[in-house]
């Protein structure tokens, strides 16, 4: 469904208008909203009447400036919120939206954030949408900093097999009637694997997996442009 900028400008001031947006789930139509009114702010101050007045270096410099320090505030500006503010349990009970024309898409699909509202506006709707897509990704990066790091690998598998063991153990010599003794014993065994984890570097891998998948997940959801969603069907009262 398209609407236009507010068609119900006569008795809906634009606020209330964009909050039914917000409550109705027709976010993307915001986000165009947001685009169209960066553009025509970027064209308005851009144009030149009179195409022999000459402009200095210098301003184009400032501008330019100007424009980066504007695009750079607004990708640190998330770094200062929670993408994960509205992300529930169910978004990761869902399908996973198909990487090459959900995910992934066109270049069309991708554009840079007018602002740093319209950032935040993507990300936590984004984050919302391709969970399951960001969870995945999460997975294949952390496989493949235990790939790079080899006793990081070493160290995670040996841990699995040391909490697997005393699972065996512990069920053969009924642990669990004799609750003081097994928590001597899970305890021991936590420490041995903190060691383990320790000395083979695991919490390196682990870090870097985090670091680089929450930067690839917000730099993708803050250019992947908001798309329509399938709103639910009401039906028709007899």
């Amino acid at each position: 469904m398209v609407f236009s900028s507010n068609p119900l400008s006569l008795s809906v001031p634009d606020p209330t208008f964009e909050s039914w947006l917000r409550d109705s789930g027709y976010l993307d139509v915001i986000d165009n909203q947001q685009t169209a009114a960066a553009a025509a702010a970027t064209t308005g101050t851009s144009t030149i009447s009179d195409p022999t007045i000459t402009i200095p270096i210098s301003s184009f410099l400032f501008r330019y400036l100007v424009s980066f320090f504007s695009h750079l505030w607004t990708l640190l500006s998330l770094l200062t919120f929670n993408p994960f503010a509205k992300l529930t349990t169910n978004d990761f009970s869902g399908e996973t939206p198909s990487w090459t024309k959900g995910f992934f898409a066109d270049f069309g699909s991708y554009s840079f954030p007018a602002s740093a509202s319209q950032a935040r506006l993507r990300v936590q709707e984004n984050v919302k949408r391709y969970a399951r897509n960001y969870a995945s990704l999460f997975i294949l990066f952390f496989a493949c900093s235990l790939y790079q790091l080899p006793l990081a690998l070493v160290g995670l598998i040996s841990s699995l097999a040391l909490w697997d063991s005393f699972r065996f153990f512990s069920d053969k010599w009924g642990l669990d009637r004799f609750p003081v003794t097994e928590m001597i014993l899970v305890r021991f065994v936590q420490c041995v694997t903190a060691i383990i984890l320790l000395w083979l570097n695991v919490q390196m891998a682990l870090c870097s997996t985090l670091v680089v998948s929450y930067i690839v997940m917000l730099l993708h959801a803050a250019f992947r442009k908001l798309t329509p969603v399938k709103q639910p069907s009401h039906g028709r009262r007899k």
